[in-house]
């Protein structure tokens, strides 16, 4: 009699189980099958499989400061990512010559002037990640997913009588970056999100994209305007883009001499 009970009770148990099991899912959020349609046609758009198997990237160009929609100053530049956290860049201008690295929650930084290394600090290398985090690579290749939730906003005025799709990522810990994309030809165009100086000002940072190049079944935007608060305050212009080259884990690594930090980056 006390093994049928039991019997019938673990039975009672499961079918229990499976319904509550059951009604969880059916209360979980389902995927945003809109805003994942916005990414799929993106990417496709940007390379298809070649865009999202990209392991590194390596760019050359011009940085420029704007202000009231004047150059104050520019550098050329070198960048050299690993995806998906390993970045340098050298700047060399005016004279002069910089370098920042960072490898997930390392960095090191050079100035020539200066003439000395120096480890990276909490606020930069957060910096870095907050970059990482809200960039447009980030999202199109998915390493934000199990930290994260993407929606989709809806359509958005933008110019000359076309509208932009709109989606959202919000981390779990309340970041939230909206990122738009042409309705009609599904191409990025722009990435906006709020930051809050160490006083507590919001301020929003926006980056729009442009110009795209095909560079061996890879299209990228070659010019990245940055605009805060509704002024722009930078450009980045590409002049060339490598793809899938081999780089070196030597260059990342912080330097016991620095004559080499002094002499362009050869890759």
């Amino acid at each position: 009699m006390m093994k049928l009970y039991r019997s019938i009770l673990f039975r009672v148990l499961v079918v229990l189980g499976a319904a509550a099991i059951a009604n969880a899912q059916a209360l979980a959020p389902a995927a945003d099958e809109k805003a994942e349609a916005v990414l799929k046609k993106a990417i496709q758009n940007l390379g298809g499989d070649k865009y999202l198997n990209v392991k590194t990237q390596i760019g050359r160009g011009r940085f420029s400061l704007m202000k009231d929609g004047v150059t104050v100053s520019f550098q050329s530049f070198t960048d050299v990512i690993v995806f998906p956290d390993k970045e340098r860049t050298d700047f060399k201008g005016g004279g002069g010559r910089s370098i920042q690295t960072n490898v997930g929650n390392t960095g090191w930084t050079f100035d020539n002037e200066a003439e000395v290394v120096k480890v990276q600090g909490e606020k930069q290398i957060q910096g870095f990640k907050h970059g990482i985090r809200t960039s447009l690579d980030n999202l199109l290749r998915g390493k934000w997913r199990n930290e994260a939730k993407l929606t989709y906003i809806g359509k958005r005025p933008a110019t000359l009588g076309r509208r932009n799709d709109v989606v959202r990522l919000i981390y779990d810990d309340g970041l939230a970056v909206e990122f738009e994309f042409s309705a009609d030809e599904g191409f990025p165009v722009k990435s906006i999100h709020t930051r809050t100086t160490a006083d507590g000002e919001e301020f929003k940072e926006e980056d729009r994209y442009a110009q795209f190049v095909d560079v061996g079944g890879i299209r990228a935007p070659f010019i990245i305007d940055r605009f805060t608060n509704g002024a722009q305050t930078s450009r980045i212009n590409y002049e060339t883009i490598e793809y899938n080259r081999p780089v070196p884990d030597s260059i990342f690594a912080k330097p016991a001499n620095l004559k080499d930090l002094k002499k362009d980056l050869k890759l």
